[in-house]
């Protein structure tokens, strides 16, 4: 494998509508991870009208100022994708959470995952969001790594919270204090 990290391109996937070949890979994309047991929120691969719900909710709050979409494409094709959402209480309307941040198995590894998550990180701070949470499964040590050395710290886990069929994992929480 070659280090496509210097060949990929960050996207912001809010510009306009999102097209539907967008939401096709997308949907391949995400697919393909849950398939192999991701952890991304779901069970069972999501539908293609689903991801083009999911992500016409998150391109409009992002043209609103409340959200981020950001597409990593190594030449033509998507190698991931993810977003952030700012929380709709009103008491939390300073803070945003990072909902899903997804990177095909082929460019895992190589600096996509890190590149979308900085993008991600510098557009919350752009948008003057002062803290991003994030949560991730306790079994996904390369994810939590990652977020580590992007400066996010642990504030909370619910042991065995995740269920995936029989199995259960730790549900860990991170934030990533943008005041300073």
């Amino acid at each position: 494998m070659t280090d496509v990290a210097t060949d990929v391109v960050i996207r912001d996937g809010a510009a306009g509508e999102v097209a539907a070949d967008v939401a096709d890979a997308a949907q391949g994309l995400f697919a393909e991870l849950v398939a192999g047991g991701a952890a991304l929120g779901w069970v069972d691969p999501p539908s293609r009208a689903e991801i083009g719900a999911l992500l016409a909710k998150v391109a409009a709050a992002a043209r609103a100022g409340d959200g981020a979409l950001r597409l990593a494409y190594s030449g033509d094709r998507l190698a991931g994708l993810g977003y952030w959402l700012r929380y709709e209480r009103p008491t939390h309307r300073p803070h945003a959470d990072l909902e899903k941040l997804a990177v095909a198995s082929e460019t895992q590894g190589m600096g996509v995952g890190r590149l979308l998550a900085s993008a991600l990180v510098d557009s919350a701070r752009e948008a003057g969001i002062e803290v991003l949470t994030l949560d991730a499964r306790g079994d996904n040590e390369n994810a939590l790594h990652l977020y580590r050395t992007l400066g996010f710290r642990e504030y909370g886990r619910l042991p065995d919270f995740v269920a995936v069929g029989d199995r259960r994992y730790d549900k860990v929480f991170s934030m990533l204090d943008l005041r300073a």
